[in-house]
């Protein structure tokens, strides 16, 4: 008696990997060009936060008739944007927290940068933008040094591609 079982086979193992690097090519692919729009999307955040930054501060004006420079209208200089955090958010102003640079935990390198006149009566805020084609860096302040000015460590300047308000 002979016996009639019809035999499934399933894929074989060169399908199988063809599969999966056709898959593997197109994935890389897709997130090589997505690259482009999360540094876009940093350097938004980061234009954000320095606009957030720059409303506390304010706010530290009118209640210290002058901009940071220590903790809680206290004289001297923040030597770090932790400091500048700790100036704005324990003088009482209802703020929070401040933001830091989307890519500064992984990177300690990356920080937003402050600088305030040594008078009190004015300051700069600035960041490093990882897209230097941005075209908000056309309408920034781009200063070559800050002269009168005390800031924070790593902040000497503001150009491009820097992106500095005041």
């Amino acid at each position: 008696m002979k016996n009639n079982l019809k035999v499934n086979r399933g894929f074989t193992l060169i399908e199988i990997l063809v599969v999966v690097s056709i898959i593997g090519l197109l994935s890389s692919v897709f997130l090589v060009g997505l690259g482009g729009f999360r540094s876009r999307g940093r350097d938004a955040r980061r234009l954000a936060d320095l606009r957030q930054v720059q409303n506390a501060l304010e706010i530290y004006y009118t209640k210290c008739q002058r901009y940071p420079a220590g903790v809680n209208c206290a004289a001297g200089d923040p030597a770090a944007w932790s400091a500048l955090r700790t100036a704005i958010t324990q003088s009482g102003l209802g703020v929070s927290q401040l933001a830091n640079d989307p890519q500064f935990p992984q990177d300690p390198s990356k920080t937003y940068g402050y600088a305030v006149r040594t008078d009190g009566q004015s300051y700069i805020l600035g960041s490093t933008l990882e897209n230097t084609g941005d075209p908000s860096l056309n309408d920034d302040s781009d200063l070559a040094g800050f002269a009168g000015y005390t800031a924070t460590a790593g902040f000497s300047n503001c150009t491009d591609p820097i992106y500095c308000i005041q």
